[in-house]
C-alpha cells in the first residue's frame, strides 16, 4: 500500500540545477593540458640541472687529463688517456695535507663560534626585553650592507698592532662573531611560544638555562642551516686568507690552489683541476648530509621568497 493510497502526500523529490558545491568535481589535475605543463616544467628542471652540473662534470673530467687536452677545441670532454696519477703527485709533491687541515680547522672553529654566538646574542633580541633593544638590532643588522673592503685596512692595522697576522687566529677572530646568523637565528627564535619561556622563568631556570635547555634544542633545523652557510663561506673564502696568511705552512686550500696558477706560461692545469676536484668533495659530503635541515631551518625562518 502506497502513501497516496493511505491518503497521504507522496514526498517530493529536489530537482535542483547542480550548481555549485553539488556539481560533480573534474579532476583539473588530470587534464591533457595540466599533464603537458607537468612534463614541460620537468623538462626544464631537468635541463636546468644539467646546466650547473655540466662545470663540475668537465672539472672532474679535467682533473684525469693531460694538460695540453684542457683547453683542447674542440673541447674533449673525456680524456684520451686517464691519468690517475694525478691525485698522488698532488698529494705526495704539494702541500695539499696541510692545506686541507688549515682549511678544516678555519672553517670547523668559526662554524662553531659563528652558531654559539649569533643563537645567544638572537636569544636576547628575540626574547629578553631591555631599553633600545629595537634599535640595537637594525644597527647591528645594518652591518650587512657595509663591504668589507670598505673596513679591511683598520682591522688589519689592529691585527697587526696586536701581532694577530700570518695566523689562522687572525681569521677566526674576525669571523666569530656575523650579523647575518643573529638574524637567522631570532627570526626562527620568533616562531616559538613566549609560553615556554615564561613557564621557564617561574620554574627558576636563567636565561642561560633557557638559552641552552630549551631554545637550542627546538632550533636544530635553524642551527644546521647556519652551520651549512658558515662552513661553506669559510671554506670559500680567498680574500682573507690572502691578506692575514704568509706563510706557506699556514695556507688554506685556496691560497694553495692559487700558486698553481701564480704563472700562466708555466700553470698545470690539470693538477689545478685535480685540487679543485678535491677541495669540492668536502663540501658536497657536508651538503649532502645536512641539505634536509639546511631546507626546513631556511624554510622556517622567514627567509623562504
Amino acid at each position: 500500500m502506497t502513501v497516496t493510497q493511505l491518503g497521504g502526500t507522496p514526498p517530493v523529490t529536489s530537482k535542483r540545477p547542480l550548481t555549485g558545491s553539488n556539481r560533480p568535481r573534474t579532476d583539473r589535475s588530470s587534464s591533457p593540458a595540466a599533464r603537458a605543463r607537468r612534463i614541460v616544467g620537468s623538462l626544464l628542471l631537468v635541463a636546468f640541472a644539467l646546466a650547473l652540473l655540466v662545470p663540475f662534470f668537465w672539472m672532474v673530467a679535467s682533473s684525469f687529463k693531460d694538460s695540453n687536452e684542457v683547453f683542447s677545441v674542440p673541447v674533449r670532454w673525456l680524456p684520451d688517456t686517464w691519468h690517475w696519477e694525478h691525485y698522488v703527485e698532488l698529494w705526495t709533491e704539494t702541500g695539499m695535507a696541510t692545506w686541507l687541515r688549515n682549511t678544516i680547522i678555519l672553517a670547523t672553529v668559526v662554524t662553531f663560534l659563528q652558531v654559539l654566538t649569533g643563537s645567544f646574542a638572537a636569544y636576547g633580541f628575540a626574547k629578553v626585553r631591555f631599553p633600545g633593544r629595537d634599535v640595537l638590532f637594525l644597527v647591528y643588522l645594518g652591518t650587512i650592507a657595509v663591504p668589507w673592503q670598505s673596513y679591511m685596512i683598520p682591522q688589519y692595522i689592529m691585527l697587526a698592532q696586536a701581532k694577530l697576522t700570518n695566523t689562522l687566529l687572525a681569521l677566526i677572530v674576525l669571523q666569530a662573531f656575523g650579523a647575518f646568523g643573529v638574524f637567522l637565528m631570532k627570526q626562527f627564535f620568533e616562531t616559538i611560544p613566549e609560553e615556554l619561556s615564561e613557564a621557564a622563568r617561574l620554574d627558576g631556570l636563567s636565561e642561560y638555562s633557557i638559552w641552552a635547555r630549551i631554545m637550542l634544542p627546538l632550533s636544530v633545523p635553524a642551527l644546521a642551516a647556519l652551520a651549512l652557510l658558515t662552513f661553506v663561506n669559510t671554506w670559500n673564502d680567498y680574500l682573507g686568507p690572502l691578506l692575514y696568511l704568509r706563510s706557506r705552512e699556514n695556507w688554506t686550500v685556496q691560497l694553495g690552489l692559487k700558486n698553481f696558477v701564480a704563472n700562466n706560461l708555466t700553470a698545470d692545469y690539470s693538477m689545478l683541476f685535480t685540487g679543485l676536484t678535491i677541495s669540492v668533495i668536502p663540501i658536497a659530503v657536508i651538503f649532502l648530509l645536512g641539505q634536509r635541515f639546511f631546507i626546513e631551518g631556511i624554510a622556517t625562518s622567514g627567509l623562504k621568497g
